[in-house]
């Protein structure tokens, strides 16, 4: 039989409406051994390193797996997986994990409200299942079944009130999560959230950076068709919009190589584009 139920308290993340579903026995570990202080220092200097690694200059992809393999390390887990939302198609899917299973790695993706982790994004809070093989929610029993895995707590990635993906931890014994190692994954997974999240900006940065720069040579070129050819703006526009087309090469393409004709031609006699 599952049993759900909410963890609450002033100072616990059950603020955030933690889900809890219980399936077996007793934890085969308890508060005591994860408040141990070589697990506390465990969980500093895993913070630590994915501090550094979001502020460093790093790819993307780097950083993640490094985040789930300190992750898994400091968490004790088996499997750490980080899922990543697809805003448009409303897909989610693995974006990195320290996991070397080929069935694990295996591409696949899960609606939202599909699967604990398609119920994490839908609901924003943390999902703890102490063994996935009995979970209504939990999809993928048999890869569980094979891989040894047994519980999960599966936690959101939030980055101004938005939330992008989701992490899961696995281990191969039954585990009720504790408080302290739920705010442990909650922090990992909202830093990681920060790092795409400013990976996001600076990619459509460079894009409006380009799209403008690609308009100024496009105006530029129009310019010289307009003095040259006789043209009216309109005109040149659809000339650098044809040629692009025809010669399968981007209007920027098209543009650059207009005024370095006219770069040319200027030096060198008053033959146009033609």
């Amino acid at each position: 039989m599952e049993e759900s139920r909410d963890r609450s308290g002033p100072a616990s993340l059950a603020e955030n409406q933690i889900i809890n579903t219980r399936t077996g026995q007793g934890s085969a570990l308890n508060e005591t051994d994860w408040m141990d202080n070589a697990s506390f220092d465990k969980t500093i200097e895993a913070l630590t390193l994915i501090s550094a690694a979001i502020t460093s200059d790093q790819f993307i992809e780097d950083v993640l797996r490094l985040i789930v393999i300190v992750t898994a390390e400091a968490m004790n887990s088996q499997v750490c997986s980080l899922w990543l939302l697809d805003e448009k198609n409303q897909t989610l899917t693995i974006r990195a994990t320290q996991s070397i299973n080929r069935d694990y790695l295996k591409k696949r993706a899960l609606k939202v409200g599909e699967g604990v982790v398609g119920f994490v994004v839908q609901e924003n809070r943390p999902y703890l299942c102490q063994n996935v093989l009995q979970d209504r929610r939990f999809k993928e029993k048999e890869l569980a079944k094979n891989m040894g895995l047994v519980s999960m707590l599966s936690v959101p990635m939030s980055v101004r009130d938005r939330v992008i993906g989701v992490i899961n931890c696995f281990t191969s014994v039954p585990h009720d999560f504790t408080e302290v190692e739920v705010n442990l994954l909650t922090t990992v997974a909202n830093q990681a959230a920060v790092a795409i999240y400013n990976t996001e900006l600076i990619v459509k940065t460079q894009v409006i950076r380009e799209e403008l720069e690609a308009r100024k040579l496009i105006e530029r070129a129009k310019d010289v068709l307009i003095n040259r050819r006789r043209m009216n703006g309109e005109q040149a526009f659809r000339w650098i919009q044809r040629r692009a087309m025809d010669s399968r090469k981007s209007m920027r393409e098209v543009a650059e190589a207009v005024l370095l004709a006219d770069e040319f031609d200027s030096g060198h006699g008053s033959a146009h584009p033609s």
